[in-house]
């Protein structure tokens, strides 16, 4: 993997992100801005749209330092270039003098065109079946050659490394950092049973991170948005974020994704062992990133409750339920897929 970039990686890296610095990075690459700046809903980068003179807006995005290397970012935008080129509705960056990795008063920025839409109605069957048919035809395409700078969905990166910082850090309070390590230590010895139950995968390219916020729906169906954690892994990953509810809501749902999904590609149904698995990978690393972050005025002011006692005794709790569901087994498929 590419070694990160050597830009300021201090844990405010946005200190210097001025207004007056992104119209700035906006005009460098050619285009006039009209002043307008709108920053929109994000925590690991910095996003904004910004207005452009006698034209739509676009949107900017400022990587953080020292998360990925130049050469992960742009397999990032490869991948969504690649989708966009099969007409695989996913935003991708703008190409500018061949390049869609910008630079500016030292920060890595792209930009892309503006898309709207609403968050997707997921109770909708429809709605899941078209959803699972575009992921259907992505992990075509993301079949079809491999990440090599992009991070791989494991056990030991995902939940493993993340657990043991949390603890070393001294995140966890005292009176829970007893029953945190035992409970920890299940849910791991639990995933790890899953993965052994699902056996050899097949690991693909995928979105990553494919929850109904990174999906915009409009008249002609859904986009996908935010590739930034694209990564490699197995394709139940892109699946299991759109279910919720219980065990039944969940298996309908399921099977109304696969019904569009199939229509493109073989789904693996063994990878449906693995799908409680990677939520309590989610959950555990989630807490982690939150963690690392904690030194960026934008994460306390996002998340204040994080490090309250109540948000560890439900973190535990919520360990504890995903160990059941782990044991409960995997979700029923009902029809040929």
């Amino acid at each position: 993997m590419s070694t990160l970039d050597t830009q300021d990686a201090s844990e405010t890296p946005y200190a210097g992100l001025t207004p007056d610095r992104v119209l700035d990075a906006v005009e460098s690459v050619g285009y006039r801005v009209d002043g307008r700046l709108l920053a929109l809903n994000s925590y690991e980068n910095r996003v904004y749209q910004v207005g452009i003179e006698e034209s739509a807006p676009l949107i900017a995005k400022f990587y953080r330092a020292g998360r990925w290397s130049d050469a992960a970012i742009l397999e990032e935008h490869d991948f969504t270039l690649e989708l966009a080129a099969q007409e695989i509705p996913a935003v991708p960056p703008l190409v500018l003098d061949g390049q869609t990795l910008l630079r500016c008063a030292g920060y890595r920025f792209s930009l892309t065109q503006r898309r709207g839409g609403r968050t997707p109605e997921l109770d909708d069957p429809s709605v899941l079946r078209r959803i699972g048919l575009l992921l259907g035809r992505m992990h075509l395409i993301g079949e079809t050659k491999p990440f090599h700078c992009r991070p791989t969905l494991d056990i030991q990166s995902f939940g493993e490394e993340p657990g043991a910082y949390l603890l070393d850090a001294g995140w966890i309070p005292s009176d829970l950092e007893l029953p945190y390590r035992g409970v920890l230590a299940h849910a791991l010895d639990e995933i790890r049973a899953c993965f052994q139950r699902a056996g050899r995968c097949c690991p693909i390219r995928l979105h990553g991170d494919c929850h109904r916020g990174n999906l915009l729906w409009t008249d002609d169906g859904a986009h996908f948005v935010d590739l930034d954690d694209a990564c490699t892994g197995p394709a139940v990953q892109d699946l299991w974020m759109l279910l919720s509810g219980d065990r039944d809501d969940m298996t309908q749902q399921l099977n109304h994704v696969l019904e569009g999904y199939c229509q493109f590609r073989d789904f693996d149904l063994r990878e449906l062992h693995l799908l409680e698995a990677l939520r309590t990978l989610r959950q555990i690393h989630y807490a982690a990133w939150i963690a690392r972050r904690w030194a960026d005025p934008a994460f306390p002011a996002a998340f204040p409750w994080f490090d309250e006692q109540r948000y560890w005794q439900d973190h535990l709790l919520a360990l504890r339920e995903q160990i059941a569901a782990m044991q409960e087994g995997p979700l029923a498929v009902r029809f040929d897929h």
